[in-house]
């Protein structure tokens, strides 16, 4: 076969597959594969038959002990056949183990004296081509699926690929004087090894890369056109050293074709289209159907967790939870949603002016006085915002003490008031300041402070109007209880 012929056949077959994968891709094949399924719903394996021609040389370039007066299409091609056995692992890896038998032909060069290999022919003796035979060349390669120029149609049906491993090969070279592969020959075949092995064939370690299209015939058959190139660990593939230490290498262009093994009811896992498989899924009437009752489901979910959260009288207790649904606004509750009544007298937190002291609710949750403002003593008047005593009291006072220290078993609560100008907070401290006031005045005349207590009402307990500056005046005080 000489290269002009090959073109014809190669282009003939590339024009036979791409007519075959343009109609295979109008009929795509049914699968109930997912696109999340797992290998398990794929066939996986796949078994090639190809066979080829070979020549002396790689298209990346570089030279060979012959060859180098020929150009690329002029070289005597040889014969090369296989088989190969893939396990796909996913829809771009999978592994493949290849074996081939063939011959490689090498012509037009005559080597130096001197320079054959060792074993071979006579001193002086030209050898001017050679032709290698291959007892077998095996390989384990990793094998890529690159792209498609037709991924955007329902079914892939034409794909490119690439691979790359590593091989043993063992082979037998055999000089010619011709340039043609003619004239004497010489052969070491069984004189190959160590003194005494009388080995047929050199066996060598090389390194196999590939590139190739498929295109898929039917649902188990596609056409496979290849071009791999072999990368040999030695210089002795053709039978010479003439480029000294120069590693050899050749091509094998190839064309078979590749079956898929396993169950008709599962798809190739080497002709998946994610994206097909993806719509198809989503198109799916039963998955709407699911996922618009899931959308249901989320909304009764969503509506759930709002009556959940309701919180009618807005007490921070969701109705769910509140034992006391109809709170007013602002009242503090507890997690029950009831209202806070810490001193248990019967008058909510938020309407008790006395929240820590029990009370009644005519005095809006503080106590009544125990006993009578002491006989004979006025209330101790204050001016505006101010706990400091005026000196009109120190009679008053000074009459009190008198008592006090007469009387061992006597004792006295001070109870401080204010108007109602400023806040709760405010008049309640100001309250109690003035009732600590006067007793620091007695507790300085002589009284012991342990019979003194002080009390603030601040403005809860006013004694006169507030709305009039006489009423304000008259609730600025300091009443004497005794005890």
């Amino acid at each position: 076969m000489n290269y002009s012929t090959l073109k014809k056949t190669v282009a003939l077959s590339l024009a036979t597959a791409f007519a075959v994968a343009a109609n295979a891709q109008e009929t795509p094949t049914s699968s109930s594969a997912k696109t999340f399924g797992g290998k398990k719903q794929y066939r996986t394996w796949t078994l090639g038959l190809n066979g080829g021609v070979s020549v002396p040389a790689v298209i990346t370039g570089g030279t060979n002990d012959f060859g180098d007066n020929v150009g690329f299409g002029e070289y005597k091609l040889g014969g090369y056949y296989g088989l190969a056995l893939r396990k796909q692992f996913g829809h771009v890896f999978g592994l493949e183990l290849n074996g081939y038998r063939g011959h490689v032909n090498h012509i037009d060069k005559a080597p130096s004296p001197g320079t054959l290999a060792p074993g071979f022919g006579n001193p002086g003796v030209y050898y001017k081509s050679a032709q290698t035979q291959v007892q077998y060349d095996v390989n384990l390669s990793g094998y890529f699926n690159l792209a498609t120029i037709d991924f955007l149609n329902r079914t892939n049906a034409v794909n490119f690929y690439g691979k790359v491993g590593y091989g043993l090969i063992a082979y037998n070279p055999e000089l010619y004087t011709g340039d043609n592969l003619d004239g004497a020959n010489k052969s070491n075949k069984g004189n190959y090894g160590s003194a005494g092995d009388n080995n047929d064939y050199i066996r060598q370690a090389y390194i196999p890369v590939g590139v190739g299209v498929k295109f898929k015939l039917s649902d188990r058959i596609a056409l496979d056109l290849g071009y791999d190139a072999k990368f040999i660990d030695a210089d002795n593939f053709d039978g010479v050293y003439a480029k000294g230490n120069s590693k050899d290498k050749f091509s094998v262009m190839r064309a078979g074709l590749e079956f898929s093994l396993g169950s008709k009811s599962k798809a190739d896992l080497n002709w998946v289209n994610p994206v097909a498989m993806m719509y198809d899924e989503l198109k799916d009437p039963t998955l709407r159907q699911e996922v618009e009752a899931l959308k249901g489901r989320v909304t009764n979910v969503e509506q759930a967790v709002e009556d959940l959260k309701k919180d009618s009288d807005g007490d921070g207790v969701a109705d769910h939870l509140d034992k006391c649904p109809n709170t007013p606004a602002g009242a503090k509750v507890d997690g029950s949603g009831c209202e806070l009544d810490t001193d248990g007298d019967g008058v909510p937190d938020w309407k008790d002016k006395c929240p820590l002291e029990k009370g009644t609710a005519e005095l809006n949750g503080c106590p009544a006085m125990g006993t009578a403002t002491m006989a004979g003593v006025n209330n101790i008047q204050f001016e505006y915002n101010s706990s400091v005593l005026r000196t009109s009291s120190y009679t008053a006072l000074d009459k009190v003490s008198s008592t006090l220290r007469a009387d061992k078993n006597a004792g006295l609560q001070l109870d401080g008031h204010a108007s109602a100008e400023g806040t709760d907070a405010y008049n309640m401290q100001l309250s109690l300041d003035r009732a600590n006031a006067v007793k620091t005045y007695l507790v300085n005349s002589g009284v012991d402070a342990k019979k003194i207590a002080t009390k603030g009402y601040g403005e809860t307990r006013p004694i006169a109007s507030n709305t009039t500056e006489e009423g304000r005046v008259a609730n600025r005080r300091v009443e004497f209880r005794t005890k």
